[in-house]
């Protein structure tokens, strides 16, 4: 099993895996780890919202807000 995360901008498009980093991961926890050491990096390239992947399968989607 491969976990990964998929970008997207506002507009909902996707952005190019050469302009992000591209990460795999072979656990759920480590994905959501690094998501929550790099969530300010990936918004401030754009990113608004992310999908978190099983292989191809889309396990859920959240947007990158800072909570206030």
């Amino acid at each position: 099993m491969a976990w990964t995360w998929r970008y997207y901008e506002a507009d909902g498009a996707g952005q190019p895996a050469e302009d992000l980093p591209s990460e795999s991961f072979t656990s759920r926890g480590d994905a959501e780890s690094w998501l929550g050491e790099n969530w300010q990096e990936l918004a401030g390239g754009g990113v608004s919202r992310v999908s978190l992947l099983e292989d191809d399968r889309e396990v859920y989607a959240m947007a990158l807000e800072p909570v206030e």
